[in-house]
């Protein structure tokens, strides 16, 4: 008996529904087929978003602020719309089907991207940079550009939120040999993503750029295409795990009965609130958000059936493990919100940098650098950082302070430092390329500026993801309810989005109070008669305020992190308000 039960995964099935059989399914080679979809999706999204902005004003003919925030509207989506694929997958799909069926919609999304950027009847007449007779893009023109943005959009908020997940349940945690495994899978995930992202801003920009957008963006579908028919191929060998219900409608489940119940007391005794859960997985409870206990306080009518100790209904009675679990995650929130400024200085490197790229001098002997290549210096600053942190930092901290690396709070906090500085590198640079636009003529769109003058602003904002991505991601999970990771991680791609949605918010803010007198404004059509300096050093001021912020959450989050020891609860049964006994 013994010797069977270590042939299968307790946790897991196959395709037909039978438990796991280690032998034949999981492991490293449908671990890689999942890969496959990430990288393409990876090459696919990124390729698109860093040049993006030179299509909506090259070919499109819309304003500079007006394509940035196209640009950043589409990567707040992609990354907001995470959370609608994790739900799925938790509540309705599974991981597998969720997967297939926004790998599928991404596929049509950027097929119809390749279309529209071919027909000639879905883009404005040519015309030359900055000419006043240009015709910018009509709206039919427009929503059929939306339209397959958004389909890209929603293909990959579903993938980003199961791939990952769907790649660890192929290895059993249970197992010190696979769990091994997936330790390698994590970094090679990274890796392989980095590795896409990397021919993306190079490979597929180059052929944006000098062969043809219909083609880069077909490449982009037919490599979609083929990894979803290997995806497919590993049907028969992926573990499938059960899925254990959306932890949203758990969080709205000790709100609703804490609204409910709002009127009532707490009992003096918090052992006196309902507590249902087995002993080795209960979360003690604390005193933080009081008004979410009472949503464990027993009152009548929450049985369905007293006589027979019948469940609970759980939007009127919750245990205090459950209502812990919310507690944990609204701890979250103010490390959460102070992260946000990070990514709307992000967004920046891939909308107003490129268009600051694309009227500098790029050549290098006989080539001209695409101006979205230039984020190359931007991927290169993560794997540079993440490579230094792992060989020379980590062994060194760990030597000095016994401790391997700095905590999450510290890495999150090193990424805001490093990208308020970059902010004030690039208002700098922005500064110096004004002054020769200035001297020689604001309409030209080549000045003879260098355009490595960019790459610090690029390597300092890239060194700073490297450390708070890694930082959130690690803070995100495993400061979170052990069922709620997969939420955690939804909560942290958020930010990623609401930095997206703040850049468009601020563009929209500063392009109209600044030229509400009929001027150019910080912002302008042309950035050569705009004040792009003035809104980087903004950026770089909010940045140094939110910083400050963080700090202060961040020393207010260290008491929670060990909590003091409290009794068990233990009663199985419990007493409510006027001293019934209870299930």
């Amino acid at each position: 008996m013994e010797g069977k039960r270590s042939l299968t995964v307790a946790d897991a099935l196959d395709y037909k529904g039978f438990p796991a059989d280690r032998s034949k399914t999981g492991g490293w080679i449908p671990a890689a087929l999942i890969l496959g979809i990430e990288i393409c999706e990876r090459l696919s999204t990124m390729g698109i978003a860093v040049n993006l902005v030179t299509y909506l004003g090259g070919v499109m003919h819309l304003p500079s602020s007006t394509s940035a925030n196209i640009v950043t509207d589409f990567m707040g989506t992609c990354f907001l719309l995470c959370l609608l694929g994790g739900f799925l997958a938790d509540s309705f799909l599974g991981r597998y089907k969720t997967i297939a069926v926004f790998a599928i919609i991404q596929t049509l999304g950027t097929g119809m991207l390749a279309i529209t950027s071919e027909l000639p009847q879905l883009r404005p007449p040519p015309c030359h940079a900055h000419d006043i007779n240009c015709k910018q893009a009509n709206g039919f023109q427009m929503g059929m550009l939306y339209l397959a943005l958004y389909l890209i959009a929603l293909g990959t908020g579903g993938l980003k939120s199961s791939v990952s997940g769907f790649g660890t349940d192929q290895f059993d945690e249970k197992d010190e040999k696979e769990k091994s495994q997936m330790a390698y899978f994590f970094n090679r995930f990274f890796f392989f993503i980095s590795i896409g992202t990397l021919t993306a801003v190079t490979v597929l920009v180059y052929i944006q750029d000098e062969v043809g957008r219909s083609l880069a963006y077909g490449i982009c579908s037919v490599s979609m295409l083929v990894a979803i028919f290997i995806f497919f191929s590993g049907t028969k060998r992926y573990r499938y795990k059960r899925s254990s219900g959306s932890p949203i409608v758990h969080i709205f489940q000790v709100i609703a009965a804490a609204i409910r119940k709002r009127n009532m007391n707490l009992p003096y005794d918090v052992e006196m609130l309902y507590e249902d859960t087995p002993e080795a997985s209960r979360i003690h409870h604390t005193d933080q958000f009081r008004f979410l206990d009472k949503a464990a306080i027993v009152a009548e009518g929450d049985f369905a059936n007293r006589s027979t100790c019948s469940e609970p209904n759980p939007w009127k009675l919750c245990s205090v493990t459950r209502v812990e679990e919310v507690k944990m995650m609204a701890r979250l929130l103010p490390i959460w919100a102070t992260t946000i400024i990070f990514w709307t200085t992000y967004a920046q490197m891939i909308t107003f940098s490129v268009e600051q790229a694309s009227t500098m001098n790029r050549s290098i002997g006989n080539f001209q650098i695409p101006a979205g290549s230039l984020t190359v210096f931007f991927v290169a600053a993560i794997l540079i950082t993440l490579a230094v942190y792992d060989r020379l930092i980590m062994p060194l901290w760990k030597k000095w302070k016994g401790k391997p690396g700095f905590s999450s709070l510290q890495r999150i906090a090193i990424g805001l430092v490093l990208s308020t500085v970059g902010m004030g590198v690039a208002t700098l640079a922005e500064m110096k390329r004004l002054s020769v636009a200035k001297s020689v003529s604001r309409s030209s769109s080549n000045l003879p500026i260098s355009v490595f003058l960019l790459i610090p602003q690029f390597f300092l904002v890239g060194a700073g993801e490297a450390f708070i991505y890694t930082g959130q991601l690690d803070f995100f999970i495993t400061q979170s309810p052990k069922g709620m990771k997969t939420m955690s991680t939804g909560l942290f791609l958020t930010t990623l989005s609401l930095g997206f949605f703040v850049s468009s918010f601020l563009v929209s803010v500063i392009k109209k109070v600044t030229s509400s007198n009929g001027g150019q404004g910080w912002l302008a059509d042309n950035i050569n008669y705009g004040r792009l300096d003035c809104f980087y050093g903004l950026l770089a001021v909010l940045g140094i305020i939110n910083l400050v912020i963080y700090l202060i959450c961040a020393v207010w989050y260290k008491p929670d992190q060990k909590p003091k020891p409290q009794p068990a609860l233990q009663m199985e049964a419990k007493f409510n308000g006027s001293g019934e006994e209870r299930c």
